[in-house]
């Protein structure tokens, strides 16, 4: 008889050692633990299977315990949860389904129970009407609750890789999605630059999104649950599924004296070993190094954990593999949309205090001048050294081929340098001469090499007085918007103009995807002029609203074919004139329709096909400058549609559902300086009713006015000792306020507090929450923040962070500008 080996879970991880000891060794008694009644299925196809996208669920069970009985000779043993381990004796207690309990010895040890999900202390968060989805069995209780309960709403808790599925596939059924997140934005293993493409995709597929805005509690009867957000909104539904993370399921290990991390992982050496030499621990449940800093950290993925396990096995029977680490690569999909990534982001290096550069750029995923060409956003971090940090990739064609190719670089430690030599597969169809790698070492390449000094999105609000900003596109893409206070002059046409610009300041350069500025920089740096470029170009900052920009009209989001007027088509008798612009960068789908409109007739049509996802936005509001009709508009995986008739027409999709043309100054700002209870109470009460009255209001607050913005629960920043006292002698939120006038060291306060009720006036939180729920913009001035040494952590969620010249932009299209 040979050894005897206990696997504790299966699933990735246990099943993939079990399966690689027998293999081994055709003569070990070999005993397999799983807690649930499956022990390997194809966990992330979960969702797939409640969306109906995986039909058969018996596709998902890779192995019964009968067939891997038959095929490996593994004692399977489930409904069987191990209870406690006992290392000094090499002993494990185990309860069956029946409650019974029993011990189990081993020569060898492995442990795999993975990662349960987490459940928050929330009130109501017990409610049969929540579930999380884990195996098998949740995914059916999911699946029949939907179908016997005929579920028209949904609600999904939390916006991370299973959330974000989970939303997708509620929506294939027909459910009202909603997608709640407590972070600023969904899928936080991606940078912010990288997530505006992904919401867009989120957003217009009709699910309502809710990012920065947690949830506070759950309350509800059998047949449905109201779900409260932490600024008050509420959202009836049927459903909730719980996505807020998961945890390590290593609580029957904590009193075994096997070392655990400070997050309840298991800690394993490099041979994946415990504290015991006879003791393995692999997947979700254990604490692994970084690959790129050596850091330790927690990766749940399945590919790790099925590596994890074969390796453990084969180190029992002595090999001396090591494990060296995990990149996180990792990729999902957003319905058309493709999204990847690898290594760290850019929160994670800033976080640990590593210095970087980034490189951003939207190459096409293969030749353009070849059908079918889509662009992607691709990101890649790197080291002062020009070592590889992480990357990520979003878009419709050929990212995971990307971001596996920087992670393979990324594994043999390679820098940038070498994605310039990487020599990688092409033909028109499938790539370019120059890979979107190859592109995204030589920018970094050109970063190292002082060819070019870039700035980022979020360094546009603090542009020194020193700078100015430089516009190089073209007119057409400059009518569709711009930053504010910059100067335009064409690339094309920047030479001959060189004397327009000032040599006594620096000049950031900014284009529409960072290529032309890249250009326009190295003309200017070539003639005297001290020049950076703002990485990405307009793109990213219009994505991410971290600049200050002037937009076009605001102009319908959710034009569909069923808002087209038929009427219109009907008295359409003269040609279609049919464009492909599918492969072309921004400007390019934009100047072609111009050119095509620019030679019909009025009541001529054009019907318009790209690739570039900006086009979506840009040509609504084209059309709407133009005076010419959107009829209809289409995005299917990727490829935009645009139907276009010359000729202003009351019934076009572009007119019908926006404000006549031409500026209407018919906003209202206000400052608050004060921090004064009373007159905070003013201020929003006049704010909702301007609100009510379907007015655009904005509230600028400043100084002492910020002070009412402060979350009243302490939360913890790192501040200097000065920051710290201001932040101590400042009042923390609302119930903090003082009156202006008759305060009584807080007796009045208490006293106007009690009228307001008793007059059925809503209190200055539910005011303000009042106010975000009826799209009344509240923003913080950034000077003031910083001089009173308080941080964005510290206000409430939904509050933007804005200057004076965000403000004042906001001022010029109103009629009514109060100061409190």
């Amino acid at each position: 008889m040979g050894k005897k080996i206990l696997v504790v879970g299966g699933v990735a991880g246990g099943a993939s050692a079990a399966a690689r000891l027998r293999r081994l060794d055709e003569k070990a008694n070999i005993v397999l633990f799983e807690k649930g009644p499956h022990i390997s299925f194809a966990n992330c196809g979960l969702p797939y299977h409640i969306g109906d996208e995986i039909k058969e669920r018996d596709a998902l069970l890779l192995h019964t315990p009968e067939t891997f009985k038959a095929r490996l000779d593994v004692d399977v043993r489930v409904n069987s949860m191990v209870s406690e381990i006992n290392p000094k004796e090499n002993k494990v207690k185990v309860i069956n389904f029946d409650g019974e309990s029993y011990e189990e010895s081993y020569d060898e040890l492995i442990l795999s129970p993975g990662a349960k999900p987490m459940r928050p202390p929330i009130p109501g968060i017990d409610n049969k009407n929540i579930f999380t989805l884990r195996n098998i069995n949740d995914m059916d209780k999911i699946k029949n609750y939907i179908i016997s309960n005929h579920v028209k709403s949904a609600v999904v808790v939390g916006g991370g890789f299973i959330g974000v599925e989970m939303a997708e596939n509620l929506h294939s059924l027909k459910v009202e999605t909603s997608l709640v997140e407590a972070a600023p934005h969904v899928l936080t293993p991606f940078d912010m630059d990288m997530i505006p493409m992904i919401e867009d995709e989120i957003k217009s597929r009709g699910i309502n999104l809710y990012v920065n805005n947690p949830v506070s509690s759950f309350e509800g009867d059998g047949k449905s649950l109201n779900v409260t957000l932490k600024n008050g909104e509420k959202i009836e539904t049927q459903l909730v599924i719980l996505s807020i993370g998961v945890t390590p399921d290593t609580g029957f290990i904590k009193n075994s004296g096997i070392e655990l991390g400070p997050r309840g992982h298991i800690v394993v050496d490099d041979s994946l070993r415990t504290n015991f030499s006879n003791i393995y621990a692999v997947g979700d449940a254990i604490e692994v190094k970084d690959y790129v800093d050596e850091s330790k950290t927690a990766i749940p993925l399945a590919g790790p954990a099925n590596k994890q396990g074969r390796m453990a096995a084969d180190n029992i029977y002595g090999d001396d593999k090591k494990y060296k680490g995990s990149l996180g690569s990792s990729i999902i999909k957003v319905f058309d949309l493709t999204c990847a990534r690898t290594g760290n982001t850019e929160f994670a290096l800033k976080k640990k205090g590593i210095e970087y550069h980034k490189a951003l750029l939207y190459p096409q995923s293969h030749a353009s001048y070849y059908p079918g060409a889509m662009p992607m956003a691709l990101k890649v971090l790197f080291g002062k050294d020009g070592k590889l940090l992480g990357a990520q990739a979003v878009g419709y064609e050929g990212v995971a081929k990307r971001i596996d190719v920087i992670a393979t670089s990324m594994k043999y430690k390679g820098t940038v340098h070498d994605l310039t030599e990487l020599e990688l597969c092409y033909a028109p169809p499938f790539s370019s001469a120059k890979d979107p790698v190859n592109m995204a070492g030589y920018v970094g390449e050109n970063i190292l090499k002082g060819k070019t000094d870039i700035v980022s999105p979020e360094d546009i609000d603090n542009i020194p007085d020193s700078a100015v900003l430089l516009d190089v596109r073209t007119d057409l893409e400059r009518e569709n918007g711009y930053l504010k206070d910059s100067i335009h002059i064409p690339v094309d046409s920047l030479r001959e103009n060189l004397h327009k610009l000032p040599k006594d300041k620096e000049i950031w350069v900014y284009c529409q995807i960072g290529l032309r500025g890249y250009i326009g920089e190295r003309i200017l740096k070539q003639n005297g002029f001290k020049v950076k470029n703002i990485t990405g170009g307009y793109k990213f900052y219009r994505g991410v609203n971290v600049v200050k920009t002037t937009e076009a009209p605001s102009i319908p989001q959710n034009i569909t074919p069923d808002k087209v007027d038929t009427s219109i088509e009907e008295k359409q008798v003269k040609p279609v004139t049919e464009l492909n612009a599918c492969g072309l960068c921004c400007p390019g789908p934009l100047l072609t329709t111009k050119e095509a409109m620019d030679e019909l007739n009025d009541g001529e049509k054009l019907k318009i096909k790209a690739s570039d996802p900006g086009f979506y936005e840009d040509i609504k509001a084209w059309c709407y400058r133009t005076n010419n009709n959107l009829v209809n508009l289409e995005k299917d995986k990727g490829i935009i549609t645009a139907e276009i008739i010359k000729g202003v027409d009351d019934k076009s999709i572009a007119c019908d559902s926006t404000e006549q043309l031409g500026p209407v100054r018919d906003n209202k700002t206000m400052v608050v300086f004060s921090g004064d209870l009373d007159k905070a109470i003013a201020s929003f009460i006049i704010a909702n009713g301007a609100a009510a009255m379907g007015k655009k209001v904005t509230m600028f607050f400043t100084f002492w006015g910020i002070n009412i913005l402060r979350n009243p629960e302490k939360v913890k920043v790192d501040k200097s000792f000065i920051e710290k006292m201001f932040g101590f002698m400042m009042p923390r939120g609302t119930n903090k306020l003082k009156l202006s006038n008759m305060h009584m060291m807080g007796m009045g306060s208490s006293m106007i507090k009690g009228i307001m009720k008793k007059h059925n006036v809503a209190s200055l939180p539910e005011l303000i929450a009042s106010a975000q729920k009826n799209g009344v913009e509240i923003v913080a001035c950034q000077m003031s923040m910083d001089l009173l040494g308080l941080k964005v952590e510290e206000l409430i969620p939904g509050v933007k962070i804005g200057g004076v010249g965000y403000y004042l932009g906001e001022a010029e299209d109103s009629n009514v500008n109060l100061f409190i």
